[in-house]
């Protein structure tokens, strides 16, 4: 039940962001793109434990995939917008806020909703 609901949360917040998105023609990845790799990370910020595979490559392909500014701008602002639209607890945030760390990416940002994501070179 709380899988499906936050799927639920995951698609309307997608759906936002699209819409928000459709005219920047500078950025090449999209929301859904983002939400697709990160799939297999919803159980990690749910239950904790250790992150499945299937998420760390996901956090990976990403991170390779947002070469320009537009790009990790982008990924930035669906990661921002995704983390505000599901009810997380402070746990289940730290959790999130964790994932490139535990995967052995360095963001340059934190997923975090009060991220500037336009600061973002």
């Amino acid at each position: 039940m709380a899988f499906s609901r936050v799927l639920k949360v995951i698609c309307l917040v997608v759906l936002s962001v699209a819409a928000l998105w459709f005219g920047d023609a500078k950025a090449a990845i999209t929301c859904g793109q983002v939400v697709n790799k990160l799939m297999p990370c919803v159980a990690y910020v749910q239950n904790g434990g250790t992150p499945a595979v299937g998420c760390c490559s996901g956090i990976k392909t990403l991170y390779g995939m947002a070469q320009t500014t537009p790009d990790r701008q982008s990924v930035c602002n669906c990661l921002k917008q995704a983390v505000a639209g599901i009810p997380y607890t402070g746990a289940n945030a730290g959790l999130a806020a964790g994932l490139p760390g535990k995967c052995g990416v360095n963001l340059p940002y934190k997923i975090n909703p009060s991220t500037d994501c336009k600061s973002i070179k």
